[in-house]
């Protein structure tokens, strides 16, 4: 309940800040995904260590964690204060994106022309790490074969289809947070939005949906093969347009190939990276959902 208050609160200093984009995130993973998640990694775990499991050697543990957290400190003293007007990013890099962004990317919203075309490598990376994330978090519940003596604390998850009223919201809110998703990543060019934040609005609705009818009924819903497939197919897409890019003589990721007005090239490209990376996203949250309450429902039938 904390961590989504505390994902609420952080959405709405965003939108104060005029960081819609952010908020959107925030929103769908801060106050709802992550929460969840976190009480289903707790049914998993059980609510007492086991003592046998413990590390023979903790201190080369410590100590390997104390050198990285001292390396890291370490590396911030050389950063400018947060906010800092002579920042190098304020003097170079924020003046060129603000001022020519609109004339060079030809659209509205500067958040997707920096992310998917001026930092269109960074972007690629980003997606690429939640790709990798999913495949370690399904590798991980897959080969884990622990039983778990205590599975009640998802007794107040799972135990959620007896609530009438909501499951009726729930069948009403699901098609417009399905919509207003694909809303956000079409028209993320123009306004507050793009594949990241679409792509979390549109994994909620499915989870929300699941999460109270039951995760059988979601496998009807949404075919898990497909899904797997779809989650690389996006990032695949993502990465196709620098080939297509590179294999035309351009740098990788330049999307001045794909159309002889340089405008349009740069609307084309972002519009087919925003695409892959809100397939990828939708994806992998779908993916690690599943898994976490797939793995619950084993270890209550053990």
């Amino acid at each position: 309940m904390l961590f989504s208050i505390f994902g609420l609160v952080s959405a709405s200093f965003f939108m104060n800040k005029d960081a819609v984009d952010v908020a959107f995130t925030e929103a769908a993973v801060g106050a709802g995904i992550s929460p969840l998640l976190m009480l289903a990694t707790l049914a998993i775990v059980g609510r007492y260590q086991n003592t046998k499991a413990l590390p023979t050697r903790p201190l080369i543990s410590l100590t390997i964690v104390t050198i990285t957290g001292a390396l890291l400190i370490i590396g911030t003293l050389d950063m400018p204060a947060f906010g800092a007007a002579d920042a190098p990013s304020q003097l170079h890099v924020a003046p060129r994106y603000i001022q020519d962004s609109v004339e060079e990317i030809g659209i509205p919203n500067m958040v997707t022309s920096v992310l998917a075309s001026y930092r269109a490598y960074d972007t690629l990376g980003e997606v690429a790490v939640i790709f990798t994330a999913g495949i370690g978090v399904l590798s991980l519940l897959a080969f884990s074969h622990a039983n778990r003596k205590e599975k009640h604390l998802i007794d107040d998850i799972i135990e959620l289809d007896e609530h009438k009223i909501l499951r009726i919201v729930i069948k009403i809110l699901v098609a417009p947070i399905l919509i207003f998703a694909l809303y956000v990543q079409f028209h993320g060019d123009f306004g507050p939005g793009g594949g990241f934040q679409a792509g979390v609005i549109f994994a909620a609705a499915i989870i929300l949906y699941t999460l109270f009818f039951g995760i059988n009924v979601g496998k009807k819903v949404v075919n898990l093969s497909i899904v797997r497939v779809f989650s690389a197919i996006g990032l695949l897409l993502y990465g196709s347009v620098g080939v297509v890019s590179f294999v035309s003589g351009k740098n990788y990721l330049d999307y001045h190939v794909l159309a002889e007005n340089p405008q349009t090239a740069q609307h084309i490209g972002i519009v087919v990276i925003e695409l892959g990376v809100g397939i990828t996203v939708a994806c992998v949250m779908m993916l690690i959902f599943f898994a976490f309450f797939e793995r619950i429902g084993k270890d209550k039938v053990e």
